[in-house]
């Protein structure tokens, strides 16, 4: 029997080209790791995705009708945003970092900067909860999806129950997130060698690959750990990052290490947003680490470029950029979904 069922896994991997646990709408990219995500607990479907998409655009999440997840993770700026630095939440509040971007999350094992988070079917609960995001209790959230005229047929479809609880909420959430793939910019197509880097962008990309890739390793360009990347500490925010979750004076000043992808349309930078342009942040490596205890290893010694070679890993940090990815219809409000109940 194990023998004719890893016959039939084969032919299904050759016919369509699926790894396990993976269908139509989830696929790893060529030469990419194992996606750490459990597929197994919390299967992809048309109908849950598409729940959750309505979700994430619906500003029925927060307190007062009036926030989204989109309202701080905008598709076209790589599912974060970028006219401020720190996220806006309900009542004109102000939050106390600069909103993550949204991408290949399946291959996260922890989310938020400072890694509060360990498992992405939970993410959304922290800032539907948070009182300067979107201040909402998951318990009334869920009694006002119950008693709109467009949910509870949603999640019949989803789900097989009308009855909503918090826990299918947030996993219909997490399964569009989970959708949200980018592997399509000119770096992924010179790597399947259809594509050349121009000489700026190969110079560039050797220079990336000696100074910035411990940290973000392709082809996730993030190896996912936390680091102190040597900002100093922001006298109003006072933010010391993982420590505040560990209480360990060990990860002081420690952040997520943010993946580069789609990196040339999510400004402001660093975890407060405190940079403005590619430019600065490049500044930051070379001129402005502050020294301290937890600063990361790779950062001890100075990284030294001339403007020039500045210039070139800009060239190839530009070809991290998917369009395909900023521009695909299925990420975008759904409003086939909103009109239909609007018409009603």
């Amino acid at each position: 029997m194990k023998n004719k069922h890893f016959l039939f896994s084969l032919i299904i991997v050759f016919l369509f080209g699926f790894k396990a646990g993976e269908n139509k709408f989830f696929t790893t990219p060529k030469n990419w790791p194992k996606p750490i995500y459990d597929f197994s607990k919390n299967p992809l479907t048309e109908e849950k995705i598409e729940l959750g998409r309505a979700l994430f655009y619906d500003p029925i999440l927060s307190a007062d009708n009036t926030i989204s997840c989109a309202s701080c993770h905008s598709q076209y700026s790589a599912f974060t945003h970028i006219d401020h630095a720190l996220s806006h939440g309900i009542g004109d509040s102000i939050g106390t970092r600069n909103s993550p971007v949204l991408m290949n999350l399946a291959w996260q094992k922890s989310f938020m900067w400072d890694g509060a988070i360990n498992h992405l079917d939970m993410q959304a609960l922290a800032p539907i909860s948070h009182p300067d995001e979107m201040g909402e209790k998951i318990e009334h959230v869920t009694y006002k999806l119950q008693r709109s005229a467009l949910y509870p047929s949603l999640f019949l479809k989803a789900f097989k129950d009308s009855v909503i609880t918090g826990e299918i909420t947030l996993k219909a959430i997490a399964q569009f997130m989970l959708t949200l793939v980018s592997a399509n910019s000119k770096y992924d197509s010179v790597m399947s060698k259809q594509a050349v880097f121009t000489e700026q962008e190969q110079n560039g990309y050797q220079l990336f690959q000696k100074n910035c890739n411990s940290c973000h390793a392709e082809p996730l360009f993030t190896n996912g750990l936390f680091e102190n990347n040597g900002l100093t500490v922001d006298a109003t925010l006072n933010d010391f990052g993982r420590m505040k979750i560990t209480q360990k004076s060990d990860d002081s000043l420690k952040f997520k290490v943010p993946t580069l992808r789609n990196i040339e349309f999510s400004y402001p930078y660093m975890h407060d947003g405190r940079l403005k342009k590619l430019g600065d942040v490049l500044k930051h490596y070379t001129s402005g680490i502050h020294q301290s205890k937890t600063l990361a290893k790779q950062l001890q010694n100075p990284i030294i470029l001339s403007s020039n070679e500045r210039v070139d890993i800009i060239a190839f940090l530009l070809t991290l950029s998917d369009k395909e990815f900023l521009f695909n219809p299925s990420f975008s409000y759904p409003k086939n979904i909103f009109n239909s109940t609007a018409n009603k």
